[in-house]
C-alpha cells in the first residue's frame, strides 16, 4: 500500500496518517522549502492521535481520493501532532480563536509559504453541512484566491501577525502579590459554581483540577468551608458519573451534559495525574475514604494500562474503538459500554439485578439523549444507587451487596479485556510524565502508598535517562519507539523541575533537590525574559516559530509560567536563595494586570501567589536512616492538609549532600538518634531530640 513522508515518523499521530492519498509532508524545513520553491500555500492540519473530530475527518476528507487530489495539486500538506509541537500549535490556534471566535482539533489553517496564516478553522465536513462549509468548497475557493488575490492575501496575514504580537504581548506593572489579588478568583469559582452537579458552567464539563487545587488551598489558609464543599462535591459528583470508569478506574476527558454521565471516552494522562492530585489532596482535607480509593483507582489505572515497560507512562487511550459486534466499524465508547443481556449473560440473575440496579443499567439503555444514535440500547455505568439502599431492597447485608459487586465489577472487567482495545498512543512526553511523578509523590505522602512513592521514581529514572542530557542541560520532550526527540519546550522543565521537588519532599533524596535546582536555573535561562520578565514557551532564535509567546491560561494542564513560579518560590523556601523569589516576583508582575481583570483564568498562579504570600515553614525530621519509626514521625506530621508547609525526612547522607544546594537544611544536625526541627522562616524552635 503506497504511503507518505509520515511513515518514517515518531508521532502515533503522524503515522496514522501515513497510508492517506494525501502526500502529506511533517513540519520542517524539506516542508517549508517545496512551498517556497512551488510557490504555493500550505495546508496545516494539526490534531492527536486521540483525537475523535480528527478521524472523523480523516475519513471524510484526508482518506479520499478527490480531495486528496486537490490538496496535492494547489496546497503543500503539513501534519502536526500538537502534543510533540505545542510550539506550533499554540500560535495557530492563537490566530484561528481571533478570526472565528472559537478553537479545537482538528486544527486547519493555510499558511503563505512564510508561513504566516491567512485562513483557517477546526473540523470541516466534506460537504457542506451542520452550518460549516465543506472542505473541498474551501479548498478550491482559496486555492483561487491565491491565485487572483495574491497580494491582497500576503498583505492580510503580514496585518494578521501584527495583531497577534499585540494580543501575546504583556506589559510589567508594579504590584504586590496581596491577599486581595489571591482571593479574587474564589468569588467567581463561588458564582459559576453549579450546587446541583458539582463543577463550573453547564455543559459541557472538563474536570479543570487547576481550580480544584486553588480552591483547596484558598481553603487552608482562609479556613472558608465553602472552598472545600465546592472541591469536595465537585469531585464525588466526577467519581459517581460515567466519566469515571467504574470497572478499569481512571477518567475521560470531560462530561458533554452538566451532570458527568455522558463522557468523551478518551483518556488522557494529564487528567489523571492531575486528578490523583485532587482525590489525594481532597482525602487529606477530609479524612473521606473514597476519595483515597478514588485516587487507588487511577494509579491503578496508570500501572496496568498506561505504564511503559521502561518506566514511563504513555500519553492516551483513544475515545474510539472497533464494536464489539462489528469489528471493522469503530464508534466512540464502544469499548466502555454494555447492554443489559450481556450483564445478564455473564452473572448470575440477583448479582446482575444488584450491579444493573448500582450502575443504573436499563434494558434499553440509559442515554436518552443521544443525538448521533451512538448508544442505542447501550448503557454508560455510573453510581445510581447507594450501596445501602439496595441491601434494604434486597434484604441482605451491606457487606453481602458489597461483596457482590465487587465480584460482579471483576467478572465485567475481565470480559470486557477480551473487546478490542482503544488505540493507545504509546508516545512518551516530558510534560506529562512530570505531572505523572509530583502527583505519584503527593498520593504516596497523602495515603501513606510506598508503591506509588516507587512508581514516581521509576518514572523519574526513565526519564532522567532517557530525555535529560545532565552535562549540557539539555531537555528533550518526546520518547517512542527507542528515540528520544524535539527540544523541551518551558512546560516540560518546568513540570520536571516541579517533579523533582516533589520527589525530594517525599524521598528526602538530595540527588532530587540537585536536578531541581539544575532544571530550574540552566534551563529556565534558556526560556527567561531577562529584559521584562517571566518565560517565553519556547527558546530564541527558532526558525519555524514565527512569534514568542508567554503562556498563562490554565486550562486543561497547568501554564507553564504557573509552574514555574511556584518552583522557583518552592526553592526559594528550601534553599533560602533569595534569588529565586525575585525572579518570581518579576514573573508575576507580568502577568499581574489580567490576573486581576480574569483570575480564574490561571488559578494555578494564584496557588503560588498563595505560596509566595505563605512564610516557609519546615517540619525536618533529621536522622540517622530513615526507618519505621521515622516514617511513622513524618506519617503524622503530614496527616493534616497544609499544601505549603514543608515536611522532611533528612538522613545524614542526604544532609551532607546537601551543604552545596541547602545550607539551610544541610545545617540542621542531628543529635541523638532522631531530631525534629520546627522551623517558620529559617528560624528553628529548639528542637526535639528523641
Amino acid at each position: 500500500m503506497p504511503t507518505n513522508a509520515l511513515i518514517d515518523e515518531k508521532s502515533p499521530y503522524l503515522r496514522q496518517h501515513a497510508y492517506n492519498p494525501v502526500n502529506w509532508l511533517p513540519w520542517g524545513e524539506r516542508a517549508f522549502e517545496k512551498a517556497r520553491r512551488e510557490d504555493k500555500p500550505i495546508f496545516l492540519s494539526i490534531g492527536y492521535s486521540t483525537c475523535h473530530w480528527c478521524h472523523v475527518m480523516a475519513h471524510e476528507s484526508f482518506e479520499d481520493e478527490p480531495t486528496a487530489e486537490i490538496l496535492n495539486r494547489e496546497f503543500i500538506p503539513i501534519k502536526v501532532d500538537r502534543e510533540e509541537r505545542p510550539d506550533v500549535d499554540r500560535i495557530y490556534m492563537l490566530f484561528v480563536q481571533a478570526s472565528s471566535g472559537s478553537g479545537g482539533w482538528p486544527m486547519s489553517v493555510w499558511l503563505t509559504p512564510d508561513l504566516k496564516p491567512f485562513f483557517g478553522g477546526t473540523y470541516f465536513p466534506p460537504d457542506s453541512r451542520y452550518g460549516r462549509p465543506g472542505f473541498r468548497e474551501v479548498l478550491e475557493h482559496l486555492a483561487r484566491a491565491w491565485k487572483q488575490e495574491r497580494g491582497r492575501i500576503e498583505s492580510s496575514s503580514a496585518n494578521v501577525m501584527e495583531q497577534l504580537r499585540a494580543i501575546s504581548a504583556s506589559a510589567a506593572t508594579a504590584i504586590e502579590p496581596d491577599r486581595e489579588l489571591f482571593e479574587s478568583a474564589f468569588w467567581q469559582f463561588r458564582r459559576s459554581f453549579d450546587p446541583r452537579w458539582g463543577g463550573f458552567g453547564g455543559a459541557p464539563k472538563f474536570p479543570r483540577p487547576v481550580a480544584l487545587n486553588y480552591l483547596l488551598r484558598y481553603f487552608s489558609i482562609s479556613k472558608n468551608a465553602e472552598a472545600l464543599e465546592m472541591v469536595t462535591q465537585t469531585l464525588r459528583a466526577m467519581a459517581a458519573g460515567g466519566m469515571n470508569d467504574h470497572l478499569g478506574g481512571g477518567f475521560h476527558r470531560y462530561s458533554v451534559d452538566e451532570r458527568w454521565f455522558v463522557p468523551h471516552f478518551e483518556k488522557m494522562l494529564y487528567d489523571q495525574a492531575q486528578l490523583i492530585t485532587s482525590y489525594a489532596e481532597a482525602y487529606q482535607a477530609t479524612g473521606e475514604q473514597k476519595f483515597a480509593c478514588a485516587a487507588r483507582a487511577i494509579v491503578s489505572y496508570l500501572e496496568r494500562d498506561l505504564a511503559d515497560s521502561e518506566g514511563g507512562f504513555h500519553s492516551a487511550e483513544d475515545a474510539d474503538s472497533p464494536d464489539p459486534e462489528n469489528p471493522a466499524h469503530s464508534r466512540e465508547g464502544a469499548f466502555y459500554v454494555w447492554q443489559q443481556r450481556e450483564i445478564e449473560a455473564l452473572l448470575e440473575p440477583q448479582h446482575a439485578r444488584m450491579f444493573c440496579q448500582r450502575f443504573g443499567v436499563q434494558p434499553s439503555g440509559n442515554v436518552a439523549q443521544d443525538p448521533h444514535g451512538e448508544f442505542t440500547d447501550e448503557n454508560i455505568l455510573f453510581a445510581a444507587t447507594p450501596d445501602e439502599e439496595i441491601a434494604q431492597c434486597h434484604g441482605l447485608p451491606l457487606s453481602a451487596v458489597r461483596e457482590s459487586l465487587e465480584r460482579s465489577s471483576k467478572i465485567l472487567f475481565e470480559a470486557r479485556s477480551k473487546r478490542p482495545r482503544p488505540h493507545l498512543d504509546n508516545k512518551v512526553l516530558t510534560a506529562w510524565n512530570a505531572l505523572s511523578i509530583s502527583a505519584l509523590a503527593r498520593s504516596g505522602i497523602a495515603l501513606r502508598e510506598e508503591r506509588h512513592l516507587q512508581m514516581a521514581e521509576s518514572a523519574a529514572r526513565f526519564i532522567l535517562t532517557r530525555m535529560y542530557d545532565q552535562s549540557s542541560g539539555q531537555l528533550l520532550r518526546r520518547y517512542s519507539d527507542g528515540e528520544a526527540g524535539i527540544p523541551a519546550f518551558l512546560d516540560d522543565y518546568a513540570f520536571l523541575a516541579q517533579a523533582m521537588v516533589d520527589l525530594f519532599e517525599a524521598t528526602g533524596k538530595a540527588q532530587y533537590l540537585e536536578t531541581a535546582l539544575d532544571l530550574s536555573t540552566r534551563g529556565f535561562q534558556r526560556f527567561e525574559d531577562s529584559e521584562a520578565g517571566a518565560f517565553f514557551s519556547t527558546e530564541p532564535n527558532a526558525p519555524d516559530i514565527l512569534l514568542r509567546m508567554k503562556e498563562d491560561y490554565d486550562g486543561a494542564e497547568p501554564s507553564a509560567n504557573s509552574v514555574a513560579i511556584e518552583v522557583l518560590i518552592r526553592l526559594n523556601h528550601l534553599t533560602g536563595n533569595d534569588g529565586f523569589r525575585k525572579n518570581a516576583d518579576r514573573a508575576l508582575a507580568v502577568f499581574a494586570p489580567k490576573l486581576k481583570a480574569q483570575p480564574t483564568m490561571a488559578p494555578q498562579m494564584l496557588v503560588a501567589i498563595g505560596r509566595r504570600l505563605s512564610e516557609p515553614n519546615q517540619t525536618v525530621v533529621r536522622c540517622e536512616h530513615v526507618d519505621s519509626q521515622v516514617e511513622r514521625i513524618l506519617a503524622e506530621a503530614r496527616k493534616a492538609f497544609n499544601p505549603y508547609a514543608l515536611v522532611l525526612a533528612l538522613s545524614d547522607e542526604a544532609a551532607s549532600d546537601l551543604r552545596q544546594a541547602s545550607p539551610f537544611l544541610a545545617g540542621l544536625e542531628r543529635k541523638g538518634r532522631i531530631t525534629i526541627y520546627e522551623c517558620q522562616n529559617f528560624v528553628c524552635e529548639l528542637p526535639k531530640v528523641i
